[in-house]
């Protein structure tokens, strides 16, 4: 094949340092739009990007020629000097977690991730967080995993 192809599914979640409510309301769209647009300019697609307080999801693809490592700093970094402009202690926690998403599964992530708000009336971030990475057979370290 002559041709790479690729049309791979991500959704990411990470959290502010610390789990800090530092995204206020006012300042989510903008924020979220900012993510959507470094998103593409990294040649990827943002399908969704939400959150609430203290963290982000993030619904998007990646170009077959980048890492989601690479993209993931690349975002970390500019969204947070971004935000540093209006909040100058501003800090993402140093990991993040990513989940593969099948087509076929999309739509119930769009929608898990548009919910966001919602849910988080019910559940803390720490209880779903523990969620995803158990119902994807994630192994972790507790010792850094709030970091």
């Amino acid at each position: 094949m002559a041709q790479t192809l690729a049309r791979v599914l991500v959704h990411v979640v990470f959290s502010t340092k610390d789990r800090m409510p530092s995204l206020k309301e006012e300042v989510r769209p903008s924020l979220f739009a900012y993510m959507g647009g470094t998103i593409r300019s990294l040649g990827g697609e943002p399908v969704i990007v939400n959150g609430v307080s203290d963290h982000v999801h993030i619904l998007l693809t990646l170009p077959a020629t980048l890492a989601l490592a690479d993209a993931m700093r690349a975002l970390k970094a500019k969204s947070s000097a971004w935000l540093r402009r209006t909040l100058p202690s501003f800090a993402w926690q140093l990991g993040y977690a990513a989940f593969s998403v099948s087509e076929s599964n999309a739509g119930h992530v769009k929608r898990y991730i548009a919910a966001q708000e919602e849910h988080h009336r019910k559940a803390r971030f720490e209880e779903e967080f523990l969620l995803l990475l158990k119902r994807h057979k994630l192994a972790y370290d507790e010792r850094y995993l709030w970091r």
